[in-house]
């Protein structure tokens, strides 16, 4: 039992693909909905921060500044994608639609149900990175081959931003709750982890705060794969990203399990 509540990620098996398989039938059926809005707010972006305000300002570490917030982009729109899927579309399908409780009532136990749930909104975070690759590639704004390992990343980055928005899914107690995750969480980051200027342009407290954003390493590996700009710092930036996934899965699991066993 304690090594139950200490590491439940253990209790997950291949089973849990059937959760991630169902969500993506799901998807297929509804693509023409669901498919092409992530898209939509990354290109806003670049059209009326690059081109628009991107007139007025300098150039940053020797980019104009829509070279330097277009593979920004990239990690925000992951971000975004995997933490609504798994805040309010987990929530959905947990508290109103019951499927969690249907599919706990086959072989598979909760943490693989979670799991499922997760690497869905990991999935989702990568088609939304794919989306705004190639819109930045078709302005020119890729520099590097390197950018295919973008896709990785953002997988990566899929899983990390998944679990947190598990986390708190697992102790909302309603769907209004979680106006204070994006609110007081991912648009902090959104707003101060490198997307629009460098953080060194921070005072010295808020450079540290805006180190542990995990959006932050997300944006610096993401730049550094499109402009082709690669250096060891990148693997810190990745084992952070991996040591934040990990931790925040086995909460998220143990949590869920927490709340749905009531």
């Amino acid at each position: 039992m304690k090594a139950h509540l200490s590491f439940p990620l253990a209790q997950v098996s291949y089973r849990a693909i059937r959760v991630w398989q169902r969500n993506l039938d799901t998807f297929l059926r509804l693509w023409t909905t669901e498919s092409w809005p992530p898209f939509i707010e990354p290109v806003m972006y670049i059209a009326a921060m690059g081109f628009g305000l991107g007139a007025y300002v300098t150039q940053i570490e020797g980019l104009s500044f829509l070279q330097f917030i277009a593979p920004a982009f990239v990690a925000t729109a992951a971000m975004f994608v995997a933490s609504f899927e798994c805040t309010f579309g987990s929530f959905v399908r947990m508290e109103y639609q019951k499927t969690f409780d249907a599919i706990i009532a086959t072989p598979l136990n909760i943490e693989e149900v979670i799991a499922g749930e997760i690497l869905w909104g990991a999935t989702r975070a990568v088609f939304a990175a794919v989306g705004v690759l190639v819109i930045i590639a078709f302005f020119g704004l890729i520099q590097s081959p390197w950018a295919l390992v973008a896709l990785p990343i953002a997988l990566l980055e899929g899983l990390m931003f998944a679990s947190l928005a598990m986390l708190f899914t697992a102790i909302a107690p309603a769907i209004d709750a979680f106006n204070y995750y994006i609110t007081l969480g991912i648009t902090p980051m959104f707003l101060f982890s490198g997307v629009f200027f460098p953080l060194s342009q921070l005072p010295q407290p808020v450079q540290a705060l805006a180190w542990l954003s995990p959006l932050t390493h997300a944006v610096s590996l993401q730049r550094a794969l499109a402009l082709g700009r690669l250096s060891w710092g990148l693997a810190w930036d990745t084992l952070w990203m991996a040591v934040v996934a990990l931790l925040a899965l086995n909460g998220a699991l143990a949590l869920m399990h927490r709340r749905l066993i009531k």
